[in-house]
């Protein structure tokens, strides 16, 4: 067997456009040294990686760095996909991020970079084929947010929550790196397929001990990065102490990067009638723990914080059912894989689209408030309350917000087929219990506000919204309502 590793230049493209942009970021703030010019390069960028990763996802399966049958780069429709989601959650974030970089003290050159470092690292993971590459992008997605959410400057929460989440990754890392490594002693391997293959001709293997630690430190790992119950608590003091750009791209890309993470080695090196009781325990925790939690929230990025961990159990469900026979059938695990990922994207465009809604109810630079702030937005800023209520009312999973509503009845569905009644009736639980918090801040925004003379939920000087928060509130909406009137393009997308 050769050991020379084919490269696929072009299965490396949108890899390729990722990094570029991170590079023509730095000589962009270096050489013209303007804001607008440095923050149009990292746009610019962003569009480009996610035209690129569409462009090479239309075709056939690409792989690279292969020895053998065994490659560390696999870009198929699901990369594609993952890396275009992070491509677009990027572009969104930098209009979001428009007023905190016009007048605020963020320096717009470092924050473009480290946000371009981070896409970079979600269009990697996608297509990540072993454990170290898989790890290495997630890492590289992580790094630079540690430094984004102590960009409040001033600011003793912003500080305190750069500080947690630092910790809590450094400790997530560890474990992760720890399982792979006794994975590596206990199979030789380290590609995912390899990996898969071993463990499911020499089931025997899965009896020593340290296979079984090293499965367990791999899971619990990597539900650290997804912020699942009991792994969980970094996550509410992290966004709200963030800036509420950088928080809502905390609560859409990285989230979705330790689901992608998550979903690789479950899906295709961890045996599945290991993972799936453990996954299924951590779903029903994350769900159920997340919603009665985010009931009694006042701060609305606390109480959006509680709600993504809520959702974060809606992803992990599907997964859930393999821990039944009936669930590791083919059809099942297929239908359950995809499932996961369908969610997740749905997830992320409704969690911006809120998160966006905020930033243009918000006044420059501040935080997220609490919740009675919001009071009466509507009677202000009509549009961008209607907005920010779709939202709300697509993560509750009800109609008009189809995205939502499809998204819950496909992990329902998938939960069915796989043969976890139960599991679909925790679902079906946590989201009424979901209703009351989410249906809350929507009428909030329509009560009547006894402080009408105050400043309120106004976003700029003289309550006029910054055309860049516009922007991204309007794409980021239009989205969420097109994928909610054609989901079944998502779902053929996630099942590729």
């Amino acid at each position: 067997m050769s050991l020379v590793q084919s490269v696929d230049n072009v299965a490396l493209l949108p890899a390729y456009l990722a990094a570029g942009t991170a590079v023509l970021v730095l000589l962009a703030d270096l050489l013209v040294a303007r804001r607008g010019t440095t923050v149009a390069v990292a746009a610019a960028g962003a569009v480009a990686t996610a035209a690129g990763a569409a462009l090479v996802g239309a075709g056939e399966t690409r792989r690279t760095f292969c020895v053998g049958a065994d490659c560390s780069w696999v870009l198929d429709g699901r990369a594609a996909l993952v890396a275009a989601v992070f491509a677009l959650l990027t572009l969104g974030v930098l209009g979001l991020s428009g007023p905190l970089l016009r007048g605020g003290p963020t320096p717009p050159g470092e924050f473009c970079f480290l946000l371009a470092c981070s896409m970079t690292g979600g269009v990697v993971l996608g297509a990540a084929g072993d454990l170290i590459t898989l790890i290495v992008a997630l890492e590289t997605l992580t790094l630079p947010l540690y430094v984004l959410v102590g960009l409040r400057r001033g600011s003793l929460a912003s500080a305190e929550a750069a500080v947690t989440f630092f910790v809590v990754s450094v400790v997530a890392t560890t474990l992760t790196l720890l399982g792979a490594a006794l994975l590596y002693a206990v199979t030789g391997g380290l590609h995912l397929d390899r990996l898969g293959a071993i463990l499911g001709d020499r089931p025997e293997l899965l009896d020593l001990p340290l296979a079984t630690a090293a499965v367990a430190l791999v899971v619990l790992g990597l539900a650290f990065k997804v912020a699942a119950v009991p792994f969980h608590a970094w996550a509410p003091a992290t966004y709200d102490g963030a800036p509420l750009p950088v928080a809502a791209y905390l609560s859409t890309a990285s989230k979705l990067g330790g689901v992608v993470a998550l979903l690789a080695v479950v899906q295709r090196a961890l045996p599945a009638d290991v993972t799936g009781p453990a996954l299924a325990l951590l779903a029903v925790l994350t769900m159920t723990v997340g919603n009665l939690v985010a009931l009694r929230q006042r701060r609305t990025v606390r109480l959006l914080a509680w709600s993504s961990v809520a959702q974060a159990g809606y992803i992990l469900a599907p997964l859930g059912a393999l821990a039944l026979a009936a669930g590791r059938t083919d059809e099942a695990r297929a239908e359950a894989y995809a499932a996961a990922v369908a969610y997740a994207v749905f997830f992320v465009l409704l969690e911006l689209a809120a998160f966006a809604a905020l930033v243009a109810l918000r006044p420059a630079g501040a935080d997220g408030g609490t919740v009675d702030d919001l009071r009466g937005s509507a009677r202000r800023q009509p549009w961008v309350a209607a907005a920010f209520a779709l939202a709300l009312i697509g993560l509750a999973g009800l109609p008009p917000g189809l995205a939502g509503l499809f998204a819950k009845v496909t992990v329902v569905r998938s939960l069915l087929t796989g043969g976890a009644g139960w599991l679909a009736l925790v679902v079906a639980f946590n989201a009424v219990i979901g209703l009351a918090y989410y249906l809350r801040l929507a009428a909030t925004l329509y009560a009547r506000d006894a402080r009408s003379g105050e400043e309120g939920g106004v976003s700029a000087v003289g309550g006029r919204v910054a055309w860049p928060v516009t922007t991204a509130l309007a794409l980021a909406t239009a989205l969420a309502v097109v994928v909610g009137f054609a989901p079944q393009l998502v779902l053929d997308l996630a099942a590729r």
